[in-house]
């Protein structure tokens, strides 16, 4: 039996939007999201273009850019970013050919479906990206974020380099950088 379901553009949309989320303030590459949801980054490009050319994504090109949120989780509604990003809502073959079914104008599956889908996007309309992400730290963990909050510089995500500790918290001494000697 086949499901009524969105497109995997719309699924890859929302959850852009939802890693996006768990980090608003920091720069997130298309890579990064790729390798978290291992998905390809090449349907990643198209979605986060669309995404950004909607107001719901900020991209900054060029070495260290990538993209953020270009406003708070809970002013993004997901039954619009659903709306932007679907095709259509074709549940059924007279949605997008009138002309197809000799009963459309009396036809009550039809009308039924229609309310199905009205009562399902209202339902998105209740909910904010915000509203998602009611569960932060279990999704960043999934993701392989860690904590959500917490921050990680962009060296750091690239090459896994720590800085060193506060002097209090070494070992052993260090002098000009280098361990001494005791």
């Amino acid at each position: 039996m086949n499901a009524v379901h969105l497109t995997t553009y719309t699924d890859y949309s929302i959850r852009v939007l939802v890693r996006l989320s768990l980090r608003p303030t920091e720069l997130t590459t298309i890579a990064e999201i790729a390798r978290a949801y291992d998905i390809s980054e090449h349907h990643l490009m198209k979605v986060v273009h669309q995404l950004g050319k909607a107001g719901y994504v900020e991209t900054l090109r060029g070495r260290g850019g990538g993209m953020r949120l270009a406003r708070p989780a809970a002013k993004i509604n997901v039954g619009e970013v659903v709306r932007r990003m679907e095709p259509g809502f074709a549940l059924v073959g007279c949605f997008e050919d009138r002309k197809s079914c000799p009963i459309e104008t009396a036809c009550g599956f039809s009308r039924a479906v229609q309310r199905a889908l009205d009562a399902f996007l209202r339902e998105l309309d209740r909910h904010t990206l915000a509203d998602l992400v009611d569960q932060p730290r279990r999704l960043a963990t999934l993701l392989g974020l860690g904590k959500a909050g917490a921050s990680t510089t962009r060296a750091t995500r690239r090459t896994g380099a720590r800085r060193a500790p506060p002097r209090a918290a070494r070992s052993t001494p260090r002098r000009n950088g280098i361990a001494a000697a005791r």
